[in-house]
């Protein structure tokens, strides 16, 4: 294989998957562009070396790489006590290895087919969170001063809030600081009312989203 169309194989991947995982990232989504590329890239790379060094036998690393990015994948779940979110992202790992792999082996058609549908899927799920429908999950942190009481916390999340559930907490009595992880679930209006609402305590340093 000539050297040019290695490189526009790699190339075609990296910028696939970079413009999708600054939207992930400015999403504040746990998976950021860097693990999209490095997924995607790297399955392209060895589909490549693959077809290479072993043009008659390259199909069993298509399996490989399909079957190993699942353990990252499966990295990217959020657990609590009773379910487990973060599918989405783990889906998303997992189609953007089969892109780089798809890429890698020539099919563009494919691989541009398979972009575009992944790309439709997100635009219109932003477009349902604007209009307020379906239910959507966020981790928050919220860092305060003063040592203040959980129930303060949720008695502020509550009315509005679907579903929320505590992940951990943090006291730091020498400081007079702490720190409170939420898992929260409601509408995106829903969401940005209450943690206005826990931002204008005084107790409140600040609230990061993730």
């Amino acid at each position: 294989m000539e050297i040019t169309q290695l490189l526009i194989r790699l190339l075609i991947t990296f910028v696939f998957a970079y413009l999708f995982g600054l939207d992930r990232q400015k999403s504040n989504k746990s998976v950021g562009f860097g693990t999209f590329i490095f997924v995607s890239v790297g399955s392209c790379a060895l589909t490549l070396a693959t077809i290479s060094l072993q043009p008659e036998n390259f199909l069993p690393v298509f399996g490989a790489i399909v079957t190993g990015i699942g353990f990252l994948g499966a990295g990217a779940l959020i657990r609590n006590t009773d379910k487990i979110f973060g599918f989405t992202t783990a889906a998303s790992l997992w189609v953007f290895a089969i892109l780089g792999l798809i890429i890698g082996a020539g099919q563009y058609v494919i691989g541009i087919t398979l972009y575009v549908l992944v790309w439709s899927v997100i635009i219109f799920d932003k477009q349902l969170e604007k209009k307020g429908l379906g239910s959507y999950k966020r981790k928050i942190i919220i860092n305060m001063h003063g040592i203040v009481n959980t129930k303060e916390v949720e008695k502020s999340l509550a009315n509005g809030i679907r579903k929320y559930h505590l992940l951990s907490k943090e006291i730091d009595k020498k400081n007079n600081k702490g720190c409170l992880i939420y898992l929260i679930e409601g509408t995106k209006k829903e969401l940005n009312k209450k943690l206005n609402r826990i931002y204008s305590k005084e107790w409140c340093d600040s609230i990061k989203i993730e």
